[in-house]
């Protein structure tokens, strides 16, 4: 609750807002009355988070896109003010041995996931600098801590936001701007069923069976929820996390620290 009185009335971003894990700190923000803009690609998703809470407000776009990135910035700051807040959260991932993956596949994952959030928070910094004040959260995952098999790309994209993170956080360290990320183990989303599926369809295994191997990776036997990782973002967002810049936390039940 102190942290919600705490970001009250300010102005947030959210990539990826329309589902999952974005759709989770869109509304945890906007409850603790922070206006909160979301991004995406897909409009009906979009306008359906957008229905739940009258402080978010929706807007079509690419992350990957710098032009349409910036246009989302003039419209959003135009209407609600300058961002106090930044989460770049958009994501995506495949599934290959690494001897398999295609080029294509390669790049649209670091397109999406690193130079997605790179383009997510770069035009935020200017003036946050100027006003000596603001948090920027990546949402990376315990991919960006460690390595895990048939996922390469995203292996390397996460670990970049990390390290995205790190260098930015090292910048902004005497301005009041501080830089950090949340790394979730594996988050009981749509994302999370489309990995069960592809284990599926590639091993023959039984989702129960898929489901429960993905399960046991978290020490305390179990998914993360998505709400678990907007607390976790909503803390980073408050005036008791000031000291807190250029840390990975993990949000795993103890699968990395």
């Amino acid at each position: 609750m102190s942290a919600a009185r705490e970001i009250a009335g300010k102005h947030a971003l959210v990539t990826g807002g329309g589902s999952g894990v974005g759709k989770a700190i869109a509304l945890a923000l906007a409850e603790a009355d922070v206006a909160v803009t979301i991004c995406g690609r897909r409009d009906a998703a979009l306008a359906e988070v957008a229905k739940e809470n009258g402080r978010i407000f929706a807007i079509t776009a690419d992350v990957t896109d710098e032009a349409e990135m910036a246009a989302l910035y003039e419209k959003a700051e135009a209407a609600r003010g300058p961002f106090d807040i930044v989460v770049a959260n958009a994501g995506m991932a495949g599934s290959a041995p690494a001897h398999k993956t295609a080029l294509a596949d390669w790049q649209r994952t670091l397109d999406v996931n690193l130079t997605g959030a790179f383009l997510t928070v770069k035009p935020a910094l200017a003036g946050m600098l100027a006003r000596k004040t603001g948090r920027i959260v990546f949402v990376a995952s315990t991919a960006g801590l460690k390595g895990y098999a048939y996922v390469a790309p995203y292996v390397a994209a996460k670990h970049g936001v990390v390290g995205l993170m790190r260098a930015l956080a090292v910048e902004t360290a005497t301005s009041g701007v501080t830089v950090n990320a949340v790394c979730p183990g594996f988050v009981e989303t749509d994302m999370l069923e489309e990995s069960i599926a592809r284990i599926v369809e590639k091993t023959g295994r039984s989702a129960e069976d898929a489901r429960a191997s993905l399960a046991a990776t978290n020490p305390q036997g179990r998914f993360i929820q998505p709400e678990e990782v907007a607390s976790a973002v909503l803390w980073l967002c408050s005036d008791a996390s000031r000291s807190i810049t250029g840390q990975a936390i993990s949000v795993s039940g103890g699968e990395t620290w």
